[in-house]
Parts: structure tokens; sequence; C-alpha cells
């Protein structure tokens, strides 16, 4: 397990955590869950990666979770100015999905893992969910709302979706959808407040139920961090300013549920 390349923090048996890139393990009570428990529940975790989420609603008593995920990093969207060395660094990060795989055989889950983008979403592949759920990936996608469009196409219940947000445009312009192109060179386009992630989904075809505010993401234990006198010299900048938000607090982000909106 050591040679693996983590993205989540993982409880698996034996006493063993995983070093993730993040631990999402404290913000699992901050999700508005669909009422009640997921029992007897078709779900679907998209972007699933190392499979936390998809194993959090297995254990919440979903009756079968189909998690999807693209392995290939060359299978992502990209900027045109990204290079060769960017890309390199996550097709050894992601390792070809293998960290899901150990997960979850230590786990004994019964997840089903298919290698499918969410812009390849389509009922008649893969059928209709009862909850959705999909975790800190607008951010990576060159369209968010065409990819909501077809996440809507599968979702017969309920979204659950949870995002990263800019903190300062999130406290500065609480109403008001204010977001952050980068499209620089690695797959992170958009750094949206919280206003402009609720209105997303909407424009995504769906209703808001529930919301939550602002929280944080911690690191995990394998997060890089670069040395501190470095980033405070880099924090004029509003990427530099999110990387010490997030070494100190975490990663802001808010989550909502939400139903498919009428037409």
């Amino acid at each position: 397990m050591s040679e693996l390349h983590w993205y989540h923090t993982l409880e698996l048996p034996g006493g063993k955590i995983t070093p993730g890139w993040f631990d999402t393990r404290p913000v699992v009570r901050r999700m508005p869950w669909p009422h009640g428990t997921l029992q007897g529940k078709r779900c679907l975790d998209v972007g699933t990666w190392d499979g936390f989420w998809a194993f959090e609603m297995e254990r919440r008593g979903a009756d079968k979770v189909i998690a999807i995920d693209v392995p290939d990093a060359r299978g992502w969207d990209w900027p045109a100015r990204a290079t060769a060395s960017g890309l390199h660094m996550l097709e050894v990060m992601k390792g070809g999905d293998r960290s899901f795989a150990v997960a979850a055989e230590a786990l004994g889950s019964n997840v089903q893992r298919k290698n499918l983008s969410i812009y390849d979403l389509d009922p008649e592949h893969v059928g209709r969910f009862d909850v959705v759920f999909l975790g800190s990936l607008l951010l990576h996608l060159r369209d968010p709302v065409g990819a909501l469009e077809r996440v809507r196409s599968v979702c017969a219940g309920e979204l659950v979706l949870a995002d990263t947000v800019e903190l300062v445009a999130s406290v500065r312009w609480p109403r008001r959808p204010v977001g952050r192109i980068e499209g620089e060179d690695a797959p992170l386009w958009w750094q949206p407040n919280i206003a402009a992630v609720r209105r997303m989904v909407e424009a995504g075809g769906f209703r808001i139920t529930a919301q939550t505010g602002l929280y944080f993401v911690p690191l995990g234990a394998g997060h890089p961090r670069a040395p501190l006198r470095e980033q405070w010299r880099d924090a004029l900048s509003p990427a530099g300013r999110e990387r010490l938000i997030a070494r100190w607090f975490g990663v802001p982000h808010t989550a909502v549920r939400a139903v498919p909106s009428s037409p």
C-alpha cells in the first residue's frame, strides 16, 4: 500500500489510514444527505478516485453503488497551455486507480467501479439513480454546467454536490455569482464563490432543496506542502492566497442537495 498515491484519507481495517492529499472524514456530517437512510437506494459516485464517498454511501446502507472516474489523466479537461510535466505528475498520482481497488478489497466492498467520464453519463448505459454524489469535481471541468446536465439525465432522485469555492469572493459577494477562470497548466478551471456554485447547479437543471454554508476540507498527510516562506511570498496572488488558506484551515467548500427541476 505504501507505493500507492492516495487522494483521500481512508480508514482501512487493521488501523491503517491512507496518506491522502485531502481528509474528507471531518466533513461527512456537513453533507446535506437525503433524509433517512440510503437503504434500498441505487447510488452513483461521480469522480470517485479512491472511492471515499462511494464507500460512505455503501456504509450508509445503499443497496447498490456505482463509482465512475477517468483513470487515464490524458482524458481529463487539460488547458491548451498545459505542459507534459503536469500531465506526468497526475498520471503518476492517479496510478490507474489502483488505490480504489486496494481500498475496495480491504473494505470488502461491493461498489462497482466503471471507467466513465461525467460527460458520457447516459441513462441507456448506466441506468438512473436515486442518489448521485458529485464531490470536488466542477472546478476541474471545462464545461461544468454541461456536465451537470449529464448528471441530471441519470438522476431520478436527489443530487448531493460538494465543491471548492473561493473564500474571499464568497465573503465579499454572498449573493452575487462570481467566478475566476484559471485554465493554466493543470485541469483547474473554475474558482467560483458559493453563489456561483449554486447558480451552476440551477443552470444544470436542478432545484436546490438544502444547502450548507462555507466549510473547510483539511489537507491530508500526503498533501505536498511548500516551505512556509515561499507561500508567504506568493500570498499576494489569488492562487497563492488560496494555498496559504488551505495550509492553515483547509480548502473552502460548500455543498447542496438538489432535485431535477421541471422543464
